[in-house]
């Protein structure tokens, strides 16, 4: 009788591993071509940059400082994570709330993991650099990975990003991280 349960275990192992081959096979012919590569900004952004943009996405914008810090730029909505060593690190596009800071330099002086923003929308990564007319101005996203512009009637300092940059910025905002923000 032993030999009759190893059989069949092995039996049974053997079609496991079959099963598990075509699955593999399957997963990878419908894998998409760019899976692992970087990720760029869609056509529809890169479409709209200015020229200068276009040569070079992580030039930085003129008069942003010196050393390890965050850029934001106003008038192009679009942040830059940068080094000591003044090279940009990541650049990303971001959604500015219905408030914006003055144009200067700031330090993060606050952080949450996750609370409500002042329009009701869960959000996470929440990094507090700036206040503008009685609210606090930070950078964050919303659980629900949408970053549309607040309503009209909606009063936020949020300047939204996509979860996976909401990620990055937590990583390097800290507490005391200089940020400079640009007209």
């Amino acid at each position: 009788m032993a030999r009759s349960s190893t059989g069949f275990v092995t039996a049974l192992t053997a079609g496991a591993l079959a099963v598990v081959g075509v699955l593999a096979y399957q997963a990878s012919a419908n894998a998409p071509a760019d899976l692992g590569k970087p990720k760029t900004d869609s056509p529809s952004a890169t479409a709209s940059r200015s020229p200068e943009e276009k040569a070079d996405p992580m030039a930085l914008p003129a008069q942003s400082g010196k050393g390890e810090r965050v850029v934001y730029s106003l008038g192009k909505d679009r942040v830059w994570l940068v080094t000591p060593a003044n090279k940009g690190v990541r650049s990303y596009p971001v959604t500015a709330g219905s408030v914006d800071p003055a144009p200067g330099a700031y330090t993060v002086t606050s952080r949450s993991g996750s609370v409500t923003g002042t329009d009701g929308v869960p959000i996470e990564h929440v990094v507090r650099f700036a206040t503008a007319q009685g609210l606090a101005v930070g950078f964050s996203a919303a659980v629900d990975g949408s970053t549309a512009a607040p309503g009209a009637s909606k009063k936020t300092g949020g300047i939204r990003q996509s979860r996976e940059h909401g990620d990055l910025m937590w990583e390097f905002a800290t507490i005391g991280r200089k940020v400079v923000v640009v007209p």
